[in-house]
Formats: C-alpha cells, structure tokens, sequence
C-alpha cells in the first residue's frame, strides 16, 4: 500500500544531478518552486514538463519512480479539484444542476492548479531522490550559515529536518509491514465507508507511534553514547565545492526562467495571442 512511496527515499545511481553540489542543487529547487507559481497556461505548463522530463533523463532516475510520488497527494488533488471547479464561477456556463454550475474557466482553472501541484512534488520527489539526507543536511546548515551570527540554531534546524528526511522510509516500510500483518490477522482496509476504513486504521496507528517513539528514542541513545554535541564546530568528512556541473545547471533552469518570465511579463502585449494563455 505504501511501498510504491518515494518520496524521501534516495536512488542510488551516478548521474549529473547526483554529482551536483548539495547546495546548488537546493537552490534550484526552491528557484524552480518560485517559477512554478509565475506559470498561468498550458503553454507554460508545456514548457515546464519539457524542463522536468529534461531533469528527470539526466538524473538516470526512472521516470516512474518520480510519478510514484504523487500517490501521496493524490486525495488533496482530487479535492483541489471540485472547489476549483464549483466554486469558479467565470467564463461559459457549461452545465448547471441544481445549485452546482460548472463554467469553463472553472474547469481550467482546475486543471492548472493540479498540474502545480503535481510538478512541485515531482520536482521536491526529484531533489530528495538524487541528493542523500546528510548532503541535505550540509546544503541546509551552509546556507543559513550567516544566521548563527545572530545565534540561531543553524545546525540543529539542519539537524532536524535531515533526521525527518531519513525517518520517512523507514516510516512507509513500517507501516506497510504493520497493514501486511493486521491483513494476516483478518483486518479488511479495502472495504466499507470511509468512517469504517478510517476505524480500520486505528490499530495501525498506535503501533505506529509506539515504533517511531521507540526508534526515536534508540537514536538519542545512540547520539548520546557518541557524545553528540550540537552547539560545538563540527567538521565534515565530504567538503561541499561547486563545480562545472553546478555552472551548467543554474544556465539550464536560468533559460527555463528567462522563458517564463518573458511570457508572464509580457502578457498584455501579447493578449492577442490566444494559443499561448490557452
């Protein structure tokens, strides 16, 4: 049920993109966020698929692995979906019934918001699939280095969310063994409403926390035997240089943005053109 997850999890394989600086790798993909939201067609969109489909070939990383995470969002887009398409009211009135009218701009409007979100899980799906939790780790803690001036706890914020990054796995492999083995046991998850699947759920839960209590815990024994010290300076065994590859990589999206952002600055001279808002 959850072993088709992916995000968080990393493929191991020598690429360009695994080859990237950490950090410049996150910078792009919090630029590439950013672009995301500047789209407003299909055309855009167009082009935007041929930039991630471009990401995702270099990457070596199946193209199916990379779909897999939208599995996870795939109610929140379902959702998205009906309030866009009932609640926009512009354009042609394409079908009315009772009090719900569908209008064609609603329809659109949909649509684009489901293909944001998509491509800005694929493109985060991406950035964790090919870059490890501790590289994460040391991108974060590099960038927000100049906060630790002003005594913000740069290393134990990298700390954290590379602790999250690495538990997602395990999380999804935890609790897939645990539906596998109520399964076993004669729990059905498949059938009836959704108040008894969501009862259905509960003995998974608890399980669940308990294990990630547990494991929690066995870590902070871990580090602590270690004699972990966050507030001290720590070295790293992998030092983090920027190369040719990250030059080509920032030129590669800054053409993808100098597209984008021609178009979205120039719409009003080119309102006549009624393919590219589309």
């Amino acid at each position: 049920m959850f072993r088709d997850v992916t995000f968080g999890q990393y493929y191991p394989v020598d690429s360009f993109v695994h080859r990237m600086d950490a950090r410049a790798k996150l910078i792009l993909a919090v630029l590439y966020l950013v672009g995301i939201f500047f789209i407003n067609s299909f055309v855009g969109f167009a082009w935007l698929t041929i930039f991630l489909l471009t990401a995702i070939f270099v990457s070596k990383v199946p193209l199916k692995s990379v779909i897999k995470s939208i599995k996870g969002i795939l109610v929140l887009l379902i959702f998205t979906a009906i309030l866009n398409v009932f609640f926009t009211q512009e354009g042609n009135l394409l079908l009315s019934w009772w009090i719900f009218k569908i209008y064609d701009e609603g329809l659109k409007f949909a649509a684009k918001m489901m293909l944001r979100l998509t491509y800005l899980v694929m493109g985060t799906s991406l950035l964790t699939l090919t870059t490890t939790a501790v590289d994460l780790t040391h991108a974060i803690e590099s960038l927000l280095k100049p906060l630790s001036y002003i005594k913000f706890p740069v290393h134990e914020l990298a700390l954290i969310m590379s602790l999250t990054l690495s538990f997602i796995p395990s999380l999804i492999e935890e609790t897939d063994r645990i539906i596998r083995a109520q399964k076993a046991r004669g729990a059905d998850f498949d059938t009836g409403g959704i108040g008894q699947r969501v009862k259905a759920f509960v003995p998974i839960l608890i399980p669940l926390l308990v294990s990630s209590f547990r494991r929690a815990e066995e870590l902070a024994f871990a580090m602590n035997s270690r004699c972990y010290e966050g507030s001290t300076k720590r070295t790293q065994f992998r030092v983090q240089k920027f190369s040719w590859r990250d030059v080509v990589g920032v030129l590669f999206q800054l053409v993808f943005f100098v597209a984008i952002f021609v178009v979205f600055a120039m719409q009003d001279s080119w309102a006549h053109v009624s393919w590219l808002y589309f």
